[in-house]
């Protein structure tokens, strides 16, 4: 058994996978193109980091983050 009481969630909600998503392909380009020395696209790529986090942020806020409305809740 175990204790609920005060679990955050651990960001198991659309919102936060939706973020996490995005920046981690933001990442992972931004790597590739540092590699090929395209600097243009390395801050582009740090650019949808940010864009990720507003991403998870407004998607929280409309309700899809950990214990928001449109959000059905499982036990695990």
């Amino acid at each position: 058994m175990s204790d609920h009481i005060g679990d955050p969630g651990h960001g198991h909600s659309p919102a936060a996978w939706t973020a996490v998503v995005i920046m981690l392909a933001a990442i992972t380009l931004g790597t590739v193109f540092f590699w090929f020395d395209l600097p243009w696209l390395v801050w582009t790529c740090a650019g949808l980091v940010v864009v990720g986090a507003i991403v998870g942020w407004i998607m929280k806020r409309a309700g899809y983050g950990v214990g928001g409305a449109k959000v059905a809740s499982r036990e695990h």
